[in-house]
């Protein structure tokens, strides 16, 4: 079976605005077979950002799954990612999608797993993905060293992630609430 890698995707809280940036490469083994996937999207009447890493079928069903928790909540987003992480470690089936997302409102940024991980970064932002390291490092420099806004930030340090890792390309997708 030949393997899909890669993605960087990447949220900023500042300033009372979030914003979610995500690349648009797809690359099976050694070759990029994609250039714009779009792998950040709103979801629950475009109050919600989610953007995902890993296999796009399988993220897809979780941003469905994702948004049915919404409407069974209310839109209470902390609510739908703990149901959704639970139900996602617990069932049979949801325990082999590859895919793990980051789910953003107004005020609540969140990783979410399949190992039942709903984490809420200490600081305002957070990444996932071959590229996140290196964008969050950057997002993490920019916000201690510079006074841009943070779709600035974002998109300086997505382009910074995309000259470093070899899975993570230059055309970015940035939503912003």
């Amino acid at each position: 079976m030949e393997n899909f890698h890669g993605t960087t995707i990447l949220a900023v809280r500042l300033n009372g605005k979030v914003v979610v940036a995500g690349d648009g490469q797809v690359t099976l083994n050694n070759s990029i077979v994609k250039h714009h996937a779009k792998k950040v999207r709103r979801i629950y009447n475009n109050s919600i950002i989610v953007g995902f890493a890993g296999a796009t079928a399988d993220a897809l069903n979780l941003f469905d799954r994702l948004e049915k928790k919404l409407e069974q909540f209310n839109g209470n987003l902390t609510r739908s990612a703990v149901e959704l992480a639970g139900d996602w470690r617990t069932d049979k089936y949801l325990r082999r999608l590859e895919a793990i997302m980051i789910a953003v409102d107004h005020s609540k940024i969140f990783l979410i797993s399949g190992n039942g991980d709903v984490i809420e970064p200490d600081e305002g932002y957070i990444s996932i993905g071959s590229g996140g390291i290196a964008a969050q490092a950057a997002a993490a420099a920019l916000l201690k060293h510079s006074d841009l806004d943070a779709g600035s930030i974002v998109a300086e340090a997505m382009k910074i992630a995309s000259s470093i890792c070899v899975y993570t390309n230059d055309f970015i997708t940035i939503e912003e609430l």
